[in-house]
This record gives C-alpha cells, structure tokens and sequence, in this order.
C-alpha cells in the first residue's frame, strides 16, 4: 500500500495560480504511474492529469488541458499538480491516486487503489 498526503490547496481568485504536491510513503513510488482527480460541489469525482511512472507522458481532462501541469520527482517520491489561470468551476477538493501499472492511468477512478485525503482549492471570482 502507497500512503498519499496532498498539500498546497487554498484560496485563489480567478486567474490565479496554485501548486498542489502528494507526498507518497510505503511501496516503490517509481513503480507506479499517478493521477490526479478533483470532486467539486455536489460532482462526481473527476479525473483531472495523469503521468507514467517515468514521467515521460502525460494525460489531461479537456477542461484542463493549457492550464495544469503534472510533473512527478521520483528522487522525492512526489507527484505534483501545476495549476495556472484558474477559474471558480476549478473549485474542488483535489486527490492524488496511485495507479497498479507503470504506464496505464485511465479516467475511471475505480482503477485506482490509494488514494490522498484531499486538498481543497477554491478560486473566487
């Protein structure tokens, strides 16, 4: 099991910018691919960037995409989450989650098997 704890959530006003981090514990960081997701108010959870375990590619929701970075330093068993031009529908409580493969990080969160306890961010108008 992968102990996951998010930091670097707060309050931003629209346009701003923010870095989240997940500091990861326990099995092997670098065997794992990582994603993040984000469930704002009264939503599903939503899957928001995803990265290989080698950081060498990376995935983004549509809505994010131009905006947010997903970077990873396997040295510092840290996944990270870049977030620029923020807008309030990016209000959400954001988690990190640890992919069981290297390279496959799908959108459906039930594949995921360890997960953070959340940051929130909340971007005012």
């Amino acid at each position: 099991q992968v102990q996951l704890v998010e930091s670097g959530g707060g309050l931003v006003q629209a346009g701003g910018s923010l870095r989240l981090s997940c500091a990861a514990s326990g099995r092997t960081f670098s065997n794992h691919a990582m994603a993040w997701f984000r469930r704002g108010p009264g939503e599903e959870r939503e899957f928001v960037a995803a990265i290989t375990s080698s950081g060498s590619s990376t995935s983004y929701a549509d809505s994010v995409k131009g905006r947010f970075t997903i970077s990873r330093d396997n040295a510092k068993n840290t996944l990270y989450l870049q977030m620029n031009s923020l807008k309030t529908e990016d209000t959400a409580v954001y988690y990190c989650a640890t992919s069981p493969s290297r390279n496959y990080s799908p959108a459906s969160p039930t594949y995921y098997h360890d997960w953070g306890q959340g940051a929130q961010v909340t971007v005012s108008s």
